[in-house]
């Protein structure tokens, strides 16, 4: 299974070397160390929403046309979900006349 930090490394990494940009760059105009930026990439650190629009304001792009391709490629390679059939709930008991209740309780009391 994709780890979705894989795939936005992998899409940020790619739209910094379409633009031919050095994680120096990218990362001195998201303020963000080249260290924890170079994570990012390689998929080994989770970015916070902010972090991830911080990085895309600084390579010019939407964040969320980052999101929708790491959708559709997700949406490849995603395996179909096991469907779960939820058990069906058991049948309470039907509850027993008034009449028999106190029919069954005057026999107890009898002996």
């Amino acid at each position: 299974m994709a780890v979705l930090r894989t795939l936005l490394g992998d899409a940020l990494r790619e739209t910094r070397l379409r633009q031919n940009r050095t994680l120096r760059e990218v990362s001195g105009a998201a303020r963000v160390s080249l260290g924890y930026l170079s994570e990012v990439e390689r998929g080994q650190k989770e970015a916070s929403s902010e972090l991830l629009a911080s990085i895309c304001r600084a390579l010019g792009v939407r964040l969320s046309d980052v999101l929708r391709e790491v959708s559709e490629t997700l949406s490849v390679i995603e395996p179909e979900p096991d469907v779960l059939v939820p058990s069906r709930p058991q049948a309470l008991p039907t509850p027993l006349p008034v009449a028999s209740v106190r029919a069954a309780r005057d026999v107890v009391a009898a002996a």
